[in-house]
C-alpha cells in the first residue's frame, strides 16, 4: 500500500489544533510537505512545532490568513498558488435554538464552512487538473451533515453542502489522477471539547460531566463507539484518502463516525 507522499505539498485549513492538526501531523510523517492554517501568527507557530516534534525533518509552511472570507482565501492561494494536497478542514460552529438562529449566524456559517472550501477548491482543482498529474481534495465535513442535529441546524446545513459540493467537484475529474472526497467524523475529543461542553451546560443548567455522559445515550445514541473519537482516528481517514492508496475512491463520503448514522449507504 502506497502511502508515500515524498514530495507532495499539502495545504490544510484550519490545522492549528483538532481534526486539522492531526492531520497536519499525519500527512508530514508520509513525507509531505505541509502548510500549516490559522488566524493568529503565534498558534500557527505553536502547532508547526507539535508537527515538528512528530516528524522531525518535515517540511512545513505556516499561512496566517483568516479564510473565512473571500480576502483571506485570496491572499493565501497568492502565496501557495500551487498545491497537490488541499483538506478543507476550516469549521465552526453553535448550538443554538432554530427560532434564535439570526440571518448573520446562518451567513457567518455559509461562509466559513462552505465558501472557504468552494474558494480553495475552485482554484487548487482547477490547478491539479491543468497540470494533468495528481492531485487531491478532501472536505471534512460531519455526521451532521446526515444526522442533523436539532440544537445547530445552521451547522447541519453548511456540512450537508459541503457533500454535495464535493460531489460536484469531483465530476471534474474523470479519467485523470485527481480526486475529491469527503469525510464525516462524528463526536471528536478535541482540546475544545472540554470548553464547549461547559458553555452548553451553563446554558442548559446542568454540568459539564453530565452533558458529556449523555452525549451517546441521549444525543447520539446510535453510535457504536459510544465514545468521543481522537483526533488521529479521524486523521488516519483524511490522510489514507489524500494518499495514493485511495486511488479508486473519489465522489465518496467516507464516515468516520463511529456508526452514528445508520443508513448503510
Amino acid at each position: 500500500m502506497d502511502m508515500d507522499l515524498t514530495g507532495r505539498l499539502a495545504l490544510v485549513t484550519g490545522s492549528t489544533r483538532g481534526i486539522g492538526l492531526a492531520t497536519a501531523v499525519g500527512l508530514a510523517t508520509m513525507g509531505a510537505q505541509v502548510i500549516v492554517n490559522g488566524r493568529e501568527a503565534s498558534t500557527v507557530a505553536d502547532a508547526i512545532d507539535k508537527i515538528r516534534q512528530r516528524a522531525p525533518s518535515a517540511q512545513v509552511h505556516e499561512a496566517c490568513f483568516d479564510l473565512g472570507g473571500a480576502k483571506g482565501c485570496a491572499d493565501l492561494i497568492a502565496r501557495f498558488p500551487s498545491v497537490d494536497i488541499l483538506v478543507n478542514n476550516l469549521g465552526i460552529y453553535e448550538p443554538k435554538n432554530f427560532f434564535d438562529i439570526e440571518d448573520a449566524d446562518w451567513n457567518r456559517m455559509f461562509e466559513v464552512n462552505v465558501m472557504s472550501g468552494v474558494r480553495l477548491t475552485r482554484h487548487y482543482l482547477k490547478q491539479m487538473l491543468d497540470k494533468n498529474d495528481w492531485g487531491r481534495v478532501v472536505f471534512v465535513s460531519s455526521e451532521s451533515a446526515v444526522f442533523v442535529p436539532k440544537e445547530m441546524v445552521h451547522y447541519g446545513f453548511s456540512k450537508a453542502a459541503q457533500l454535495f459540493i464535493a460531489r460536484g467537484a469531483a465530476e471534474q475529474t474523470k479519467s485523470t489522477n485527481v480526486t475529491v472526497n469527503s469525510v464525516l467524523p462524528g463526536p471528536t475529543w478535541v482540546e475544545m471539547a472540554p470548553v464547549r461542553l461547559a458553555a452548553r451546560a451553563k446554558g442548559l443548567g446542568t454540568t459539564a460531566e453530565d452533558l458529556a455522559a449523555k452525549t451517546f445515550t441521549e444525543r447520539r445514541p446510535a453510535s457504536l463507539l459510544q465514545r468521543y473519537a481522537m483526533p488521529e482516528e479521524v486523521a488516519n481517514l483524511i490522510c489514507y484518502v489524500c494518499s495514493k492508496a485511495s486511488s479508486a475512491t473519489n465522489g465518496a463520503a467516507l464516515r468516520a463516525d463511529g456508526g452514528i448514522v445508520t443508513n448503510p449507504f
